[in-house]
Order: C-alpha cells, then sequence, then structure tokens
C-alpha cells in the first residue's frame, strides 16, 4: 500500500471514528451522527475503488490527444507510447498522467509528455546520451 493511501485510510478512519464517538453524546442525534459516519465511509470506499478506473479513462484521453500532436511534429516517424502500469505493484510512485514516447529510431531515449485539454509539453527525457545528441527534443 502506498503511503498517499495509508495517510487517507488514516484521515477517514480518525473521522468516521470522531463523528461515531461524538454521536454517543448527541442523545437525540445520535442516528444522524452514525448515518453520516456510514455515508463518509461509503462514499471513501466507492472513490477508492473507482479511482483507477478514473486514471487509466484520463490516460486514455491524454494518449487521443498525445498521438495528432506527435504526428503533426514528427511526420513520417513511428513511435511507441509508454503509460505506467498503476495498478501493478512496484509502480505507485510513478506519476501515471505521465506519457513517455520512444522513437524507432532513438530506442534509448524515452521522451516525457504532459497532456492537458489545451497543452502538450514535453517535460523531461532519460536516457544516457548527452542533450546535444537527442533527435526529437522540443524548445521550450
Amino acid at each position: 500500500m502506498h503511503q498517499k493511501e495509508v495517510l487517507e485510510l488514516m484521515v477517514v478512519g480518525v473521522t468516521v471514528a470522531g463523528i461515531v464517538i461524538i454521536s454517543f453524546f448527541l442523545g437525540k442525534w445520535r442516528k444522524f451522527g452514525w448515518l453520516l459516519a456510514f455515508i463518509l465511509l461509503l462514499s471513501f470506499c466507492v472513490l477508492y475503488i473507482a479511482r483507477p478506473y478514473w486514471i487509466d479513462a484520463q490516460i486514455e484521453k491524454k494518449v487521443e490527444l498525445l498521438e495528432p500532436y506527435l504526428e503533426q511534429l514528427f511526420p513520417n516517424e513511428v513511435w511507441t507510447i509508454i503509460t505506467v502500469p498503476h495498478r501493478k505493484a512496484g509502480y505507485k510512485h510513478l506519476n501515471p498522467y505521465l506519457i513517455g514516447v520512444v522513437f524507432e529510431n532513438e530506442p534509448e531515449v524515452t521522451y516525457h509528455y504532459s497532456v492537458d485539454k489545451n497543452t502538450i509539453y514535453q517535460i523531461s527525457y532519460s536516457t544516457d546520451k548527452n542533450f546535444d545528441e537527442l533527435n526529437y527534443k522540443e524548445s521550450k
């Protein structure tokens, strides 16, 4: 489990426990406190279960926006798009919203893109090459 998830579970657990404890002292409002705690816990469970699917949908949209951008910027080039398998163990620390692109004639370099609705940025690259030797780096 990732540190962020542990922190989220702790915050929700403490909040729900606090509401339940306070509801014991409320008399007539006790059932309302329990209902509030139950709704909060149920909402967190739904969000916790739905989050990976939401991330997958967002990544799909970003890849669909990136492909025409690459076709326009680098016509007649062949590339492979790499996304982070954020559901697998060992990848939780990586940002799933950064999309990697590896060009066929430069396989030892991965260019990382950040995609928003209206803007696409090449934000980094990973390689052992020097900066001057990169073929597809974009100037800012």
